[in-house]
C-alpha cells in the first residue's frame, strides 16, 4: 500500500526553488533594514501585539522563583531574628551590668564620701549572702579575723547604722541587723535630745521604741542618733525616723514606730568602725550562798572618832550652893 502526499505538496515549484527565492527575500529585507531602518515600525507593533503572549509564557517560570524567593527569604529573615534576639539579650545583660556598676560606684562613692567624715578609723567591706535561718536578720560581710574584725564592731552605711558584728571567722564575720529581734540601740531624738532604746522588729524591717511615757515629746518625722551610752556605737550616727506614734490611754508607755534611715536592704556595699568599744567589764558573778544558815546582819566596824576637846572652865562663886545629884543608872548593854 503506497502512501503519497497530499495533493497540496505537490502543486507548485520545487523545494530548492521556494529556499532560494525565500533566502534572497531575507537577505533583501536585512539589507534595507540595515540601510534604510524600514521595518523599524514594523518591529515595533509586532513587539506590541505580541508582549502580552511573552507575559503569559513567562508566568510560569516567575512563578516558581517568587515561590523560591519567598521560602529563601523567610529563612532568612528566621535567622536574622534568632540572631537579634541573642543580640538584645545579651545587649540587656550589659546594660544591667552597667547600671549595676553605676549603682555600685554611686555607693561607693557615698561611702568614701562618709568615711572622710567619720572620726574614728573605718574598713569597707561587702555583704557575701543573707544567713538560711529566717527568724533572724543576719548577713555575712567578706572581711573577717584576717583583716582585723572584731565583736562588737558596728556597721554602718552611707545613710546611717545597719547592725553590729556577732561572730567572727577568719575570712568572714556575721552581722546581726538592727531589725533583729534580738537587737537594741541606745538612741536619742536629735530635736530635743531625748534618750531612749530602739528594739527591732524582726522581718517587719522597723523599730520599736519601747517604754516611751504617753506624754514625751516625740513627734512624727523626728531623726532618732545614737546616743553613745552603751560605748558601741559612737554617738552623733543616724539610726531611724519616727513614722509613727500612739499615745496609750489604759497604759502606762505609749508606741512608737521607726523605719531604719539606713539601706539594711539594699546596699552591698558597707562601712565597718575599727573603734574599739568602750564597754566595761561584766562584774563577777557572786558566789552561791549557802543553804541553811542564817543570814544576820553584816558586823558594824567601829568608826574612827577624834575625840571632843574639853570645855572651858567656868568659875563658880563661893557662894552658890552646891546641889548634889544621883548618879545616872548604868546603860544595859546590847544584845549580841
Amino acid at each position: 500500500m503506497e502512501y503519497s502526499p497530499p495533493p497540496l505538496f505537490k502543486q507548485g515549484a520545487p523545494a530548492r526553488v521556494k529556499v532560494t527565492v525565500f533566502a534572497c527575500i531575507s537577505i533583501a529585507l536585512l539589507m534595507m533594514d540595515a540601510r534604510l531602518h524600514v521595518l523599524a515600525t514594523l518591529r515595533q507593533a509586532a513587539g506590541t501585539v505580541l508582549y502580552p503572549l511573552q507575559m503569559a509564557a513567562l508566568m510560569p517560570r516567575d512563578a516558581l522563583a517568587s515561590v523560591g524567593n519567598y521560602f529563601s527569604t523567610v529563612a532568612m529573615l528566621q535567622k536574622q531574628v534568632r540572631a537579634l534576639q541573642s543580640l538584645q539579650v545579651a545587649d540587656a545583660q550589659a546594660r544591667q551590668q552597667a547600671q549595676l556598676q553605676m549603682a555600685e560606684n554611686v555607693q561607693l562613692r557615698k561611702l568614701m564620701d562618709a568615711r572622710a567624715h567619720l572620726p574614728v578609723k573605718s574598713m569597707m567591706s561587702e555583704i557575701l549572702y543573707e544567713t538560711r535561718d529566717p527568724s533572724t536578720r543576719k548577713v555575712v560581710l567578706d572581711r573577717g579575723l584576717r583583716q582585723g574584725v572584731a565583736l562588737g564592731l558596728p556597721v554602718i552605711d552611707n545613710a546611717g547604722v545597719i547592725g553590729q558584728v556577732t561572730r567572727v571567722f577568719p575570712f568572714t564575720s556575721e552581722v546581726t541587723l538592727l531589725t533583729d529581734k534580738e537587737q537594741a540601740i541606745p538612741v536619742q531624738v536629735l530635736r530635743n535630745g531625748l534618750r531612749s532604746v530602739a528594739y527591732g522588729r524582726g522581718q517587719s524591717g522597723l523599730l520599736d521604741l519601747r517604754f516611751v511615757a504617753p506624754n514625751a515629746d516625740i513627734l512624727v518625722g523626728d531623726v532618732l542618733i545614737t546616743s553613745g551610752m552603751d560605748g558601741v556605737y559612737p554617738a552623733g550616727l543616724a539610726v531611724a525616723k519616727v513614722v509613727q506614734v500612739e499615745s496609750s490611754v489604759a497604759g502606762a508607755f505609749g508606741r512608737v514606730v521607726c523605719q531604719p534611715l539606713a539601706g539594711i536592704d539594699r546596699n552591698r556595699q558597707l562601712l565597718i568602725l575599727m573603734a574599739a568599744s568602750d564597754v566595761l567589764p561584766r562584774p563577777a558573778e557572786e558566789p552561791p550562798k549557802a543553804r541553811g544558815k542564817k543570814q544576820g546582819l553584816p558586823k558594824m566596824v567601829p568608826l574612827d572618832v577624834a575625840p571632843l576637846s574639853p570645855a572651858p572652865a567656868v568659875a563658880v562663886p563661893d557662894t552658890a550652893p552646891v546641889v548634889s545629884r544621883p548618879a545616872p543608872p548604868a546603860t544595859q548593854k546590847a544584845a549580841q
